[in-house]
């Protein structure tokens, strides 16, 4: 457990996300609308998003597909029967006065993820319910000094909205989640996770207890964050701070409060609504959302692959470590880019490589692994080079730094930069000989310590331009240094 010492002892964090998760559709929700990102204010707005008299609705059956596969990989229970509700409020942005979401019977029930810690251990978090939403439009604020500008764009785009339960204790768990979550997204298709874009965003209801305790304090919500950097950062101030304040006599308002980036805090935004205050009714323009047995059991045979049973397999099929086939299947790009370069291969040699230098690289160049200079197909060659002896795993560095600058084929580029492994045994005698000819002081200083055999491989290997094969290198000195 968790525990953030206090001027009075130890406190317990009880958190509940909400994640809104954009829905990957061409079209929006309840119009055909387009969803692209970065257009043109106000250029992919149809009649029924902004709410013109007399629009009505159509239901996106893709985007009802999408929230289902979104259940079934989340473990969660559909619901054959839900219904669209109205929920009440006024912002400019929401042009119709009302956004239609679900409350009481959304299509998704409850489900559960499984993350993992920093110290190896596993932890289930359950999720409530997912439902489906439209998204308000985005008020601008920083186009005119007196006015904000309103953009529609995003109004009506479909949203899922994930809510767990009060299962997290800490900032890390928080984020493990997060980081579960969107990949499952991903694997899934049903959302792309780029919170930068704010395709994902989360809602944090953050409340504090004594430790022991099992009465629950009184949640703050710190409404749309979009980084799961800022998620923590959020996290790990508002704690602190409803500690303080309870430590110091006072009370905790129930209340929906924003996280500032730039200072790392969170600040007050309004008093927290209740159900009640949204005035839900079932909408009256849509027919309740009927789904058959037969409907969701075909989406659930057309589902991929997921990153728990990927990682599984990983383990059993190329013998990976439970901790390198996490990393590998975090990401599915990355997970099919190993899998490419494994094949047939080394796999734990293959997983080395990937998440050695291919991750070092990218990182160094801040670029994804859909940017990779060098491909898959190329590195598997590479592996290929060192298992026939064309290269020695010193020349391999050497070469994979040619194949990052170049994007070649790697035997090209050995052919092309005589990279090639020296293996005639003659070649290396002689390479050996004339290092220990003109070195009889060092000769004589390892007759008496053994452990400077180290050196004379170094030698031997910078005459050759570390093209000499290790194996032969190391037997032929052996064999001439105590002949």
């Amino acid at each position: 457990m968790s525990l953030i010492k206090g001027e009075t002892g130890d406190w317990e964090i009880v958190m509940g996300l909400e994640v809104h998760a954009q829905v990957v559709s061409n079209a929006k929700l309840f119009s055909g609308a387009a969803t692209a990102f970065g257009a043109d204010p106000n250029t992919q707005v149809s009649l029924v998003d902004a709410a013109m008299p007399g629009m009505l609705p159509v239901i996106n059956a893709h985007c009802v597909a999408q929230a289902v596969r979104t259940g079934l990989g989340l473990n969660a229970k559909i619901n054959l029967r839900s219904v669209f509700d109205r929920k009440n409020y006024f912002y400019a942005d929401l042009p119709a006065g009302y956004q239609i979401s679900q409350y009481k019977d959304p299509v998704v029930g409850e489900g559960a993820i499984e993350i993992e810690l920093k110290d190896g251990a596993t932890k289930t978090i359950g999720i409530e319910r997912l439902h489906l939403e439209q998204d308000a439009g985005k008020s601008l604020h920083d186009q005119h000094p007196t006015q904000s500008y309103i953009d529609l764009n995003r109004s009506g785009v479909a949203l899922m909205e994930i809510v767990s339960k009060p299962d997290l204790r800490s900032a890390d768990e928080a984020t493990a989640y997060l980081t579960k979550l969107r990949s499952i997204l991903r694997y899934l298709g049903t959302c792309d996770g780029n919170m930068e874009e704010g395709s994902m965003r989360c809602d944090v209801n953050v409340s504090v207890r004594k430790a022991g305790s099992s009465a629950l304090g009184t949640r703050c919500e710190i409404k749309n964050v979009n980084s799961i950097r800022f998620v923590r950062q959020a996290i790990e101030y508002e704690a602190r701070r409803q500690i303080e304040i309870i430590e110091g006599g006072g009370t905790i308002e129930q209340e929906t409060r924003l996280f500032d980036p730039g200072k790392g805090e969170t600040r007050s935004m309004r008093s927290k609504e209740d159900a009640h205050d949204y005035r839900y009714f079932p909408d009256p323009d849509l027919l309740p959302l009927v789904l058959s047995e037969e409907y969701v059991a075909k989406l659930k045979a057309d589902l991929p692959e997921l990153p728990d049973a990927r990682k599984a397999r990983f383990v059993n099929a190329y013998g990976l470590s439970g901790y390198d086939a996490s990393v590998l299947v975090a990401e599915k790009e990355t997970a099919a880019f190993f899998e490419t370069v494994a094949r047939g291969r080394d796999a734990k040699q293959a997983a080395n490589w990937v998440t050695g230098d291919l991750f070092g690289m990218l990182n160094r160049r801040g670029v994804g692994i859909e940017q990779s200079p060098v491909s898959a197909e190329h590195l598997g060659k590479l592996l290929d080079l060192i298992a026939d002896g064309t290269i020695s795993g010193r020349i391999a560095k050497d070469l994979f730094a040619a194949m990052e600058e170049t994007g070649k084929d790697p035997a090209v580029l050995v052919e092309e930069r005589g990279l090639r492994q020296v293996t005639d045994t003659g070649a290396i005698e002689a390479a050996v000989r004339a290092v220990i000819d003109a070195n009889p002081d060092k000769v004589a200083a390892y007759k008496a310590k053994p452990s400077m055999f180290g050196w004379f491989v170094g030698q031997v290997m910078k005459s050759t331009g570390g093209k000499a094969n290790p194996k032969a290198v190391n037997d032929l000195l052996k064999k001439m240094l105590e002949g």
